[in-house]
C-alpha cells in the first residue's frame, strides 16, 4: 500500500501538478482529483485541487474544500493536516506539521534532525488568503478569515480575522 501511494505521488507529480487551473477545463480538475483521492488519507465530494498544487499522503480535505494553485501541503505521519469542509485556499499557502530542530548550539542545525511532528487543523468554513503560512500544531477556528501574507504561528479562535506577521486577530466575524 505505501509503494502504491508513493508511485501515484510520482505520476500526479509528473502528469496531473502541472495540467493548467481547474477554470480552463474540468477535465484538469477531475485529473488532480482522480491522485488525491488516492494519495491523501481521506477526501471529501467535491474537492479542488489546484494547478502546481504539493502534497503528501497525511491530509483529510473536507467536502467542497480545495488546495490552491502553488499550495504546498507538507503533513508527515503522526503530523497530519486536517482540513474541514468548505475551506477556501489561495494561491501559494503553505502549511508544515514539523519544524527543524535547533535547541541545541554545539552542532550546526542541519545536523539536528527535525522536532516532533505536531498536527494541523483548519476548521469547516475558513478562508485562507494567498501566501499564508500555517506552521506545525495551529487550529484555525470556524468561520475564520486569514488575510494574504499572515504567518500563523497560534491557534485561531472561530469566526475570527487574524492578519500580519505573527499573525494576530484583527477581528471577530461575529460583532
Amino acid at each position: 500500500m505505501k509503494y502504491k501511494k508513493m508511485l501515484l505521488t510520482v505520476m500526479y507529480s509528473l502528469f496531473a501538478k502541472n495540467l493548467p487551473k481547474s477554470r480552463r477545463c474540468i477535465f484538469f480538475k477531475k485529473a488532480r482529483e482522480f491522485f488525491a483521492r488516492r494519495i491523501l488519507t481521506y477526501t471529501g465530494e467535491n474537492i479542488n485541487i489546484e494547478h502546481g498544487a504539493e502534497f503528501t499522503p497525511w491530509i483529510s480535505l473536507g467536502d467542497n474544500s480545495g488546495i490552491g494553485v502553488h499550495c504546498e501541503l507538507n503533513a508527515v505521519e503522526n503530523g497530519e493536516i486536517k482540513i474541514g469542509r468548505y475551506v477556501m485556499m489561495g494561491p501559494e499557502c503553505v502549511i508544515y506539521t514539523r519544524n527543524h530542530a535547533m535547541s541545541r548550539v554545539d552542532i550546526p542545525m542541519q545536523q539536528q534532525g527535525y522536532e516532533k511532528p505536531e498536527p494541523v487543523e483548519i476548521c469547516d468554513d475558513v478562508w485562507i488568503g494567498r501566501r499564508v503560512t500555517i506552521l506545525p500544531g495551529v487550529h484555525i477556528g470556524e468561520g475564520s478569515v486569514i488575510g494574504a501574507g499572515a504567518v500563523v504561528t497560534k491557534n485561531i479562535p472561530p469566526f475570527s480575522v487574524a492578519a500580519g506577521v505573527p499573525a494576530r486577530v484583527i477581528k471577530n466575524r461575529k460583532g
